[in-house]
């Protein structure tokens, strides 16, 4: 038997660290918004509704964390959890939190005796008086409508409509919103008020209407974000810098690969 297949048994056979299967299930459960213990180790990410979209957010999510650069596609050779945690460990660049080494107590120095200051010296200054805090206006209806305008245009753009055609009471999936249209809006919305939703949130505020009162409670009717300044036009090599936006475009159009999508997603911090 060659010394290749005899490897690839050895790592087959070998149970990848618990701790480690532990934290990938975890990272999973937060993509797939269950509880960890819902994530059946042995169970193949298929039956636990990782779709392609999802699975990029996965992959992603788990090289930021262990610093490795794992594949998408390494999904189908390693199905279930478990399998993808003993492949994960014998990622090269998978990394494990290092123990810190204590450090020794630094040696205590005597302080200077410091002179009395005799009481008459000078008068205590007065306190500062301290504002009155300002009470949290409530969420107006005006500022709800406010926010369902923005999101009005936001939404015909992305479906390449008039905005005045969208129905801001019927549902996303009637409206003609899938999947990636769906990550899409959310992006958009994400970066327009500086909040961190997720794709699903559509599925709990299911049409503009009721996303404009969830967006206007969550930002407490604060005003959009300033658009930046568009950057010059970036030569045609330059992928590197696609937006999340561009990159679900040219997954829909088929013009890149998940595993392509997934190269050219900026690195978390």
């Amino acid at each position: 038997m060659s010394h290749e297949r005899l490897t690839s048994l050895r790592s087959a056979s070998a149970a990848p660290p618990p701790d480690l299967v532990t934290e990938l299930v975890v990272v999973l459960a937060g993509v797939l918004r269950l509880k960890p213990e819902k994530i059946d180790p042995e169970q193949t990410f298929r039956s636990l509704g990782l779709d392609s979209l999802l699975t990029v957010e996965f992959v992603a999510t788990v090289n930021a964390r262990f610093g490795t650069a794992v594949r998408a596609a390494a999904l189908l050779d390693h199905p279930t959890p478990l399998a993808f945690a003993r492949y994960v460990a014998g990622e090269p660049a998978h990394r494990r939190p290092t123990p810190m080494t204590p450090t020794p107590p630094a040696a205590t120095v005597p302080a200077a005796p410091v002179p009395a200051v005799p009481a008459a010296v000078a008068p205590a200054p007065a306190p500062a008086p301290v504002p009155a805090s300002a009470p949290v206006a409530p969420v107006a209806g005006a500022a709800a409508r406010e926010v369902l305008d923005v999101l009005r245009e936001e939404l015909a753009r992305i479906l390449c409509c008039d905005p005045w055609d969208i129905d801001t009471t019927a549902a996303f999936n009637l409206l003609g919103v899938d999947s990636i249209l769906g990550a899409q809006f959310v992006a958009v919305i994400n970066q327009t008020y500086g909040i961190d939703e997720r794709a699903v949130t559509l599925y709990d505020h299911p049409n503009l209407t009721a996303m404009a009162a969830h967006i206007a409670l969550l930002t407490q009717a604060a005003p959009p974000a300033p658009a930046a300044p568009e950057p010059a036009p970036a030569p045609a090599p330059e992928r590197a810098h696609l937006t999340l936006e561009a990159l679900l475009d040219a997954v829909r159009d088929e013009r890149l690969s998940v595993d392509e999508a997934l190269t050219l997603l900026p690195r978390r911090a």
